[in-house]
């Protein structure tokens, strides 16, 4: 189920139609670009330097499948946001009505692996689309500044660990763990100032765990999914008794959508899943999911192996997104047992696209981020 049908969509983005998407051809970018290409006009620019996790396949899938003609509104963009000129140049040519920013490095394994690469992509790369950003909203007339917008997607992570009880809001001060959260709260403040300072029109929000269908198989859920069907030892970080608040990622995007255009300028939005659950019972809870629909006699938890805990692992993230729910009537519709049983049933119905993206990136499920 989704909050938002094709109506809905509609008169969210009113006179928007031209939109760039950063990142489109990663997890939740792509999620955003195949709800927009099923259920609007709008011209649709996905900008991306397409890294060992991009994907365009599911993008392409959908157009084949749309009866709009949407492969003449579909344009990808193979740029890097490092690159200062390409990054202006594209925003010329897209000349975007609503930029949604998701472009990310976001593993926390490998940003204790490569702090730089998440330097260049999360904080300069984020500079150089907001300078880009600037020159783009100084040249619109003065009807089409009135509409425009720059929605940057962050995460949860930035507000660093919870104790056992309270929940992250929009008043929680910053305080990230590891290269990856760091950078992220970087560029969350850097696109704060460049409101405050420049008057670039722009809303934040924060999210939690995401979820779901062409997620790359390096995440905890897709890779828990595949070591079981491989046999192999599931990797459990330290006593496995971290949490982390799942939110679906077809719900994130129906909040995205209703942030981008709907939200405060200026403002920040936080938005959870409303569940929240300790990855050891969500790992089993995965296995015993597969051993049900795979009808199989094999004890799934037996591959359950706890390992060396990542350095600065945060014990717990939990979000309130009262904010969002109030002033966007936004809710989290999938709980986190529906939701694993779709996510496990896509999987399961598509292990050569797994397949594929783990060979094309050389990742065979190896553990990452030990110093």
């Amino acid at each position: 189920m989704t909050l938002l049908n094709k109506r809905k969509i509609i008169d969210l983005l009113g006179k928007r139609k031209r939109i760039l998407i950063t990142g489109g051809s990663g997890f939740i970018g792509g999620t955003v670009i195949r709800r927009l290409i099923k259920n609007t006009d709008a011209f649709i620019f996905n900008l991306d330097k397409f890294s060992y996790s991009s994907d365009h396949y599911s993008i392409d899938q959908t157009i084949k499948q749309s009866k709009n003609k949407s492969i003449e509104r579909y344009k990808f963009m193979q740029v890097n946001l490092f690159n200062k000129e390409e990054t202006i140049d594209a925003i010329k040519v897209a000349d975007p009505d609503l930029i949604m920013h998701l472009a990310a490095e976001s593993h926390v394994d490998r940003s204790i692996d490569s702090p730089q690469d998440f330097i260049s992509s999360n904080i300069v790369g984020t500079f150089n689309l907001l300078q880009a950003c600037r020159l783009h909203f100084d040249s619109l007339n003065l009807e089409r500044k009135e509409y425009f917008r720059f929605h940057h997607i962050s995460t949860d992570e930035v507000f660093g660990s919870l104790g056992e009880n309270g929940l992250f809001s929009e008043k929680t001060s910053y305080d990230p763990r590891s290269p990856y959260s760091a950078s992220k709260a970087a560029s969350d403040h850097l696109v704060n100032a460049w409101h405050h300072t420049y008057g670039l029109p722009i809303v934040l929000t924060n999210c939690s765990n995401n979820y779901g269908p062409w997620q790359f198989p390096e995440k905890l859920i897709p890779i828990t999914i595949l070591k079981i069907l491989n046999g192999e030892k599931i990797p459990l970080y330290g006593d496995g008794l971290n949490r982390r608040d799942w939110l679906y990622v077809e719900d994130h995007v129906d909040a995205l959508l209703l942030a981008a255009n709907k939200g405060k300028l200026g403002s920040k939005y936080c938005i959870g899943g409303s569940n929240e659950i300790e990855n050891r019972a969500l790992v089993e809870m995965i296995c015993k999911l597969l051993k049900k629909k795979l009808n199989s006699q094999d004890d799934f938890l037996r591959l359950i192996s706890f390992v060396k805990d990542r350095p600065g692992h945060d014990r717990r993230y939990s979000i309130d997104s009262s904010l969002i729910q109030k002033e966007l009537s936004w809710a989290p519709f999938t709980k986190v047992e529906e939701g694993l049983e779709l996510t496990i049933d896509w999987y399961l119905k598509n292990i050569n696209w797994c397949k594929e993206m783990l060979k094309r990136s050389s990742y065979s499920g190896e553990r990452l981020g030990i110093i």
